[in-house]
């Protein structure tokens, strides 16, 4: 039964079986793309993305947010913020359970994959220096420039001068990509809360191989950096009158 709900949930799962999993094949041992790098893990979530959007819309979500931070986003520039509860529930269960499927796939690869940091990795953002104002700060900047982007992309000013809606999954996948590749170094560009917490939550209550804590301590940057992004980018979204 396709609704919009439906469209979050299984977009978002989606989105997060492929992007932790290039992240599980690039850094998990004995995996045949062990070692890939940064390209691939960011070129594989741009193409997450794509794929997301794209289940979103057609298991009924025409917003395919996938994000509570493009939801939320979006509700400032609108002042209509009725979607935001249910789709980040949406959101939040697709993630977890994407994460899910994640570990299943990747099943032999936990035991075999000694360091705890690495597998926590494959379901998680981390900081790659530790310092919680700028890694905030961080995860502000880049989903800022997500979101207003992303209403850029979609605004009526563009949609009248080329094709961008029906390129819109196409753009919004290599939107994330030159993110990952220009602002993701510090932080791993979390630039989604469901994104980081669902998986986040289904690394702490899955039974992973010799997995460690699920780093509790730095998992409110990664929420709240996003959300305030977010709303700083909707609130220039309707103050520039671009919708």
């Amino acid at each position: 039964m396709n609704s919009p709900l439906a469209g979050e949930f299984f977009g978002t799962m989606i989105l997060i079986l492929l992007g932790d999993g290039v992240v599980a094949a690039v850094l998990l041992k004995r995996s045949k793309a062990e070692g890939g790098g940064w390209m691939v893990i960011t070129a594989g979530w741009a193409f997450a993305v794509m794929a997301g959007v794209f289940t979103a819309i057609a298991c009924g979500s025409n917003d395919a947010h996938l994000n509570p931070a493009v939801t939320i986003g979006f509700a400032m520039r609108d002042g209509n913020f009725s979607k935001f509860a249910p789709y980040l529930a949406a959101q939040m269960l697709g993630a977890i359970v994407g994460a899910g499927l994640v570990w299943l796939h990747y099943h032999p690869h936990w035991k075999e994959t000694p360091d705890t940091e690495i597998k926590l990795a494959c379901f998680c953002t981390a900081p790659a220096i530790r310092n919680g104002v700028t890694n905030l700060l961080s995860e502000v900047i880049a989903t800022f420039v997500l979101v207003f982007v992303v209403g850029a992309i979609f605004s009526r000013g563009v949609s009248a001068t080329g094709p961008a809606s029906g390129l819109g999954p196409y753009l919004v996948g290599s939107l994330v990509w030159g993110i990952g590749l220009s602002l993701g170094g510090p932080t791993g560009y979390a630039i989604n809360p469901a994104r980081d917490l669902g998986p986040r939550v289904a690394h702490a209550i899955l039974p992973i191989a010799g997995k460690g804590g699920s780093d509790w301590g730095y998992a409110t940057i990664p929420v709240i950096g996003p959300l305030i992004g977010g709303v700083l980018a909707g609130a220039l979204l309707r103050v520039l009158a671009i919708s």
